[in-house]
């Protein structure tokens, strides 16, 4: 019979403790211990075993006599995931997708699965029947290129038990936090079942060389529900958001061992699923029929991706006596500081106006090359003065009101010609060892605030 106890687990980052505490050692959270019954035995054999059934003993290597070896990557057959992945699926990766409800995971890793050609695939799901699975997939695709093998069922003992029969090739888990363990006495969901579930599944994916995929739920405030040791353990993580309101969804690199921790692929929502959006900048910049004031171009960058997008400002006369500030998809902060400079620097009384930002298309930008941009959006709309939809901007603005150099200029110089901008403003201290005839675009350097406004506003 094994021995029960009863132990304390810190919601946030998964540390243990023998009683309650109101303060976590570990992470300095409060409120965050709950209690958790564990059941432990001595004789407790890890759920997935090898097939040999031997454990394998490792010894140190020196550095130089270990050989290298290229990791052979799978396409998923989507350019975006492929992208966000760096470049494919390495074989015994795990990655975990977290997201709101009803964003898109279930049905990004069912087109997955219904994608990929020749593998067999297991999607295991806890929270949806086979009818539901199979209703979504036959709105998604008609003809299905894997052998997609769906499998209902919350625990870790059985499905690795149906994993044995079928030895799939790809696994998707939806959701982690629906399974649960025989060897943890604990409800489904709790820290120490997440923990031992994702260990099990970790353990598998490492010792079968086995893609394994995790969609995981997230908390009220955006974080990925469960420990913090979760994304800790797992190899690459990926976060799915959007605006329900709107059809565009992206998915963002968080952290990522194979590949760039800042890459972003852009889907949107149809009625058959989620389509690539191969060309994020003519999406995101709307066609207008006349110019208007308070709206500029900005070139962001998103890990290796070049992306101009529309930011949108409105300047008005507060109604109150405190005046509002609000961003949307920029921080807030670094809004505040950009008025700080045009009212010390540039002499415009923005202290009493209320200043609304807002960046096109439902994403969040953090790139500050975008500062350029949202300036010269305020003072259009300040002054009332449209600014050509020929214009684009990629510059960083200083608390000094200098115009600062961004990296990868030519990328965005490239995105914007290819758009057929005639004008494009970037710093003077871009231009070391670069050379701005080979581009067709009008490319005009600045160094101060002050020379900008006094091209666009004479």
């Amino acid at each position: 019979m094994a021995k029960t106890k009863s132990a304390y687990f810190c919601q946030s980052c998964g540390y243990e403790s023998a009683k309650w505490l109101g303060k976590c050692p570990s992470c300095q959270q409060w409120n965050t211990f709950v209690e958790e019954v564990v059941e432990k035995s001595a004789a407790h054999v890890p759920t997935w075993k090898s097939a040999s059934g031997q454990q394998r003993l490792n010894k140190p290597n020196k550095v130089e006599e270990i050989e290298s070896a290229n990791e052979d990557r799978l396409s998923t057959g989507d350019v975006e995931l492929d992208r966000v992945l760096g470049g494919g699926l390495v074989a015994g990766s795990v990655t975990l997708i977290g997201g709101e409800p009803g964003i898109g995971k279930s049905t990004l890793m069912l087109q997955l699965a219904l994608n990929i050609s020749r593998r067999k695939i297991l999607y295991v799901s806890g929270e949806e029947s086979e009818q539901q699975i199979k209703m979504r997939a036959e709105r998604i695709t008609a003809q299905p290129k894997a052998a997609c093998y769906i499998l209902t069922e919350t625990s870790t003992q059985n499905i690795f038990k149906q994993i044995e029969q079928l030895e799939p090739e790809i696994l998707i888990i939806d959701s982690i936090q629906t399974l649960h363990s025989s060897h943890i006495d604990s409800t489904p969901g709790s820290v120490s079942q997440v923990r031992e579930c994702t260990a099990e599944l970790l353990r598998f994916a490492k010792e079968t060389a086995t893609p394994v995929f995790l969609i995981g739920h997230i908390t009220k405030d955006g974080a990925i529900a469960g420990p913090k040791i979760l994304e800790h353990m797992v190899d690459t993580v990926l976060q799915f958001e959007g605006d329900r309101h709107h059809i565009y969804r992206i998915l963002r690199s968080i952290k990522n061992r194979f590949g760039a921790a800042a890459e972003l692929g852009i889907y949107a929502m149809e009625g058959n699923g989620l389509r690539e959006v191969s060309n994020p900048s003519e999406i995101l910049l709307s066609q207008r029929d006349e110019e208007l004031s308070g709206i500029t171009i900005g070139a962001t960058l998103e890990g290796a991706r070049p992306m101009l997008i529309e930011t949108q400002a409105l300047v008005s006369v507060s109604a109150y006596g405190t005046p509002q500030r609000s961003a949307t998809g920029f921080d807030t902060k670094r809004m505040n500081m950009l008025l700080a400079v045009l009212e010390k620097r540039c002499g415009f009384r923005l202290s009493a106006k209320d200043v609304f930002l807002n960046i096109a298309g439902g994403i969040k930008v953090e790139d500050p090359a975008i500062d350029l941009s949202i300036v010269a959006a305020i003072i259009s709309s300040h002054e009332d003065i449209s600014i050509s939809s020929k214009i684009c901007f990629a510059a960083e603005v200083g608390l000094s009101g200098e115009i600062r150099a961004v990296n990868r200029i030519e990328q965005r110089i490239l995105e914007a010609e290819k758009l057929g901008f005639e004008k494009m403003f970037i710093s003077t201290y871009n231009m070391k060892g670069f050379d701005k005839n080979k581009f067709s675009i009008d490319i005009i350097t600045v160094s101060k605030i002050e020379e900008v406004f006094s091209v666009l506003f004479g």
